[in-house]
């Protein structure tokens, strides 16, 4: 606990220190686990092993993407390298990547405790605008390199994101009871399995809170992080949630080329649960149509707000 409060530290006094044109450069790697989304193909008769195979080495190489971080002692900016997509994918990947905790850019001023986000969704460009996530952080003694760097390992538990589907988790199917008050509930039971063929979110759990671990380096004094996380005695260099993993594959400090790092202004300014509860009554929306998350039917919907 000696070198943690030493970090601690450190932190402090190279915020007090720290020139006004001091500015870093990070580049993530984020890779999404596809093992959940597989299990919707189980049992479909109607796909072959083929298809199926087809399906997840799309849906893998969606999920493997290439992030930014430029940070200064106050501020950073996280946005995703873009990619060109592929024929005939239009700009679904693109949608997809809103629902898959991408898009847009996101500014964190850790000073002010504050994030701003812009997203398009279906034609719908979003300002959001809240507090950053205060995240009750563990720090721990364990320690590992990443690169050259030697990081330390600190854990915390936070609430999942309501429209982040990477949370998603298919919902496990109720034994079959085989009694009188089982042959009762028959009907019912078909009745829900229709439900299921039309309502995505009838097949679906999404977990309450999410146990994040995260590695972070004193050696790089700055509370920054990827993504929405921050608050450590250093950089932090790599997350893990359980099914996403974002580490660090290159960092440059004291860039010569420097960037005006600010919150972007475009779009319609909400907060995150105002987002959260447009998202989520879209996507029913969609269900309703017989959609989920991409199918076409979604893809024409406009908002009216």
């Amino acid at each position: 606990m000696k070198k943690i409060f030493l970090a601690v530290l450190s932190l402090t006094a190279f915020m007090a220190t720290a020139q006004k044109d001091f500015q870093g450069m990070a580049v993530y790697e984020s890779k999404t686990s596809t093992s959940e989304f597989a299990k919707n193909f189980d049992g479909n008769k109607d796909m072959t092993p083929e298809m199926k195979n087809q399906i997840m080495e799309r849906m893998k190489k969606m999920f493997e993407k290439t992030f930014v971080l430029n940070f200064d002692k106050s501020a950073s900016i996280y946005k995703e390298e873009e990619k060109l997509d592929a024929p005939g994918q239009g700009g679904g990947g693109r949608m997809m990547a809103s629902f898959m905790g991408g898009g847009g850019t996101y500014f964190k001023n850790v000073k002010e405790k504050q994030y701003t986000v812009d997203k398009e969704v279906f034609g719908k460009e979003f300002l959001i605008k809240d507090s950053l996530p205060n995240l009750k952080w563990v720090l721990s003694d364990e320690s590992k390199k990443i690169g050259d760097y030697t990081c330390f390992k600190a854990t915390a538990v936070k609430e999942a994101s309501k429209t982040d589907f990477r949370n998603f988790r298919r919902k496990k199917e109720e034994p079959k009871k085989d009694t009188e008050e089982g042959k009762t509930d028959e009907k019912a039971t078909e009745e829900k399995k229709e439900e299921k063929k039309t309502n995505f979110f009838a097949e679906i759990d999404m977990p309450k809170e999410v146990t994040v671990t995260a590695w972070y380096c004193p050696e790089i004094p700055v509370n920054q992080g990827p993504d929405e996380y921050w608050g450590l005695p250093g950089l932090i260099m790599e997350v893990n949630d359980g099914k996403t993993v974002i580490m660090c594959s290159k960092l440059v400090l004291n860039v010569k080329e420097k960037i005006e790092i600010k919150a972007p202004t475009g779009g319609d300014k909400v907060t995150q649960k105002e987002y959260d509860d447009i998202m989520i009554k879209k996507m029913k929306e969609m269900s309703e149509m017989g959609g989920g998350p991409g199918s076409r039917g979604g893809m024409q919907m406009r908002f009216s707000r």
